[in-house]
């Protein structure tokens, strides 16, 4: 053998050898020396009190599903044990978060790009007490060190796939929206498919169009307050939240009541970073429209009992503002029916109604406080008289105009039957209706009336 090869030999096998033993002292290495440091680094860094006060471990495994070579580059499979992540000093709760067990895997290549690629995180016995103060100071915004406004951003990056849990308990306090929440998770007896509860719970929308959708898994229980308002709600949940696969929807399933307001959703959420995007078929029904605001934050005036029954598409990050659409609705306020669809976004410099509505019957008392003025009902609690003449087709009490502010609108509804007068009721009423910084314009308004030559 000649000298080159020698030498190429030496080195070769010198790095088979430090290979080997790198292998060793990984696979063998007690990793909970490193728990002091950690804690100590995560502490600082979060200005919490962090703790790994169990196991910590690491086994290195390789991934099959990677494909071609990268299929024999093992990956690190960590977990840890017993976690506690504290809460702020003001808060109620001393912990944020505890966790019974964490467990995911970091892709190593990924490091090389200056990426922390986790596919997926496992989180076992969660317990989360989330608040919020009325100065606006909240437990899930973590302080960190001021950063130097020179200084270049960080090139690494962290990428999470999903985030899988189990049964736990999560407590919400927020003194902003006077709103305490304790929501406990259960573990359902088996799973159950989301296409075997759509067919009967879904939308015809959701129906005709199921994707694949993950199983739920989880029994959910809602109990607290909402404004002093009584709120609880049960219902089953999935149990895998894909951060970035929207192919992957979250399943929900909730029959809630909020004092005298009753919802019940059933579809599935995708982006549950952002709140990004919620398919649900909805049920609401109460004593008045005035009352979903809590729920909406959409300002309604005080009406007659109402119920609706329909499809709901939310998108909460659009640059736009949020977007809830409402389509395929049947409804009714008081003894009025009403069908179709509408959209509410809530941009600038005003939110904004639009859509298009049909209605077989609606009664002017049923409509009165949706264009500002009193039902019969209000006006005998505030104890006057109905100043609406017998024989008056149009209602004379003066509207509120300052309501008309509150948002703008851009709606077409057309009625087969509208009622003030039984003897004289309008017929085939067909109008576009623009409400723009209070300025009321009906163009077209065009309608019958009965018994008419």
């Amino acid at each position: 053998m000649t000298r080159p090869r020698k030498i190429l030999a030496w080195l070769l096998g010198i790095i088979l050898l430090l290979f080997v033993l790198l292998v060793v002292v990984l696979a063998t290495f007690d990793w909970n020396r490193l728990k002091p440091t950690l804690n100590e680094q995560v502490s600082s860094a979060l200005h919490r009190p962090f703790a790994i006060e169990g196991n910590l471990g690491v086994v290195w495994h390789r991934e099959p599903d990677q494909g071609g070579w990268r299929a024999w580059i093992p990956w690190p499979h960590i977990a840890a044990e017993d976690l506690t992540l504290g809460n702020p000093e003001w808060a109620k709760e001393k912990t944020f978060v505890h966790l019974d067990r964490v467990q995911l895997r970091i892709s190593p290549l990924a490091l090389l790009a200056k990426q922390i690629y986790i596919p997926r995180i496992d989180l076992s016995g969660p317990v989360v007490n989330a608040q919020r103060l009325a100065d606006g100071r909240n437990s899930w915004t973590f302080a960190t060190a001021e950063k130097d406004p020179k200084a270049e951003p960080s090139a690494w990056t962290v990428d999470i796939g999903t985030i899988g849990f189990d049964a736990g308990q999560v407590g919400f306090d927020d003194a902003q929206t006077a709103t305490r929440l304790r929501a406990r998770i259960t573990s359902l007896d088996a799973p159950i498919a989301y296409a075997d509860l759509v067919g009967k719970q879904g939308t015809s929308r959701q129906r005709s169009n199921v994707r694949q959708t993950q199983s739920f898994q989880f029994a959910l229980a809602v109990e607290g307050s909402y404004k002093q308002v009584p709120v609880s709600g049960r219902g089953q949940i999935g149990g895998l939240l894909a951060l970035q696969d929207a192919d992957v929807p979250f399943p929900i399933q909730l029959d809630a009541r909020a004092g005298e307001t009753r919802v019940q959703v059933f579809g599935t959420l995708t982006d549950p970073r952002r709140l990004g995007a919620l398919d649900l078929h909805l049920v609401l029904e109460g004593k008045s429209l005035a009352q979903l605001y809590p729920l909406t934050g959409v300002t309604l005036p005080e009406t007659a009992p109402y119920a609706t029954d329909g499809h709901l598409t939310v998108k909460l990050n659009d640059p736009a503002g949020a977007r809830f659409s409402y389509e395929d609705f049947n409804g009714r306020v008081g003894k009025s029916d009403l069908h179709g669809e509408v959209l509410f976004t809530g941009g600038k410099p005003r939110p904004k109604l639009s859509g298009t509505l049909r209605s077989d019957q609606l009664l002017f008392e049923d409509l009165a406080p949706l264009i500002g003025a009193d039902t019969k009902e209000q006006q005998v609690a505030k104890g006057e008289t109905s100043q609406q003449p017998a024989d008056k087709a149009l209602p004379v009490s003066e509207f509120r105009t300052e309501r008309w502010r509150a948002m703008d609108a851009d709606v077409r509804f057309t009625g087969k039957r509208i009622v003030q007068n039984a003897q004289l009721p309008i017929t085939d009423l067909n109008t576009h209706v623009r409400l723009t910084d209070g300025v009321l314009l009906l163009d077209p308004l065009r309608f019958g009336v009965a018994g008419a030559i």
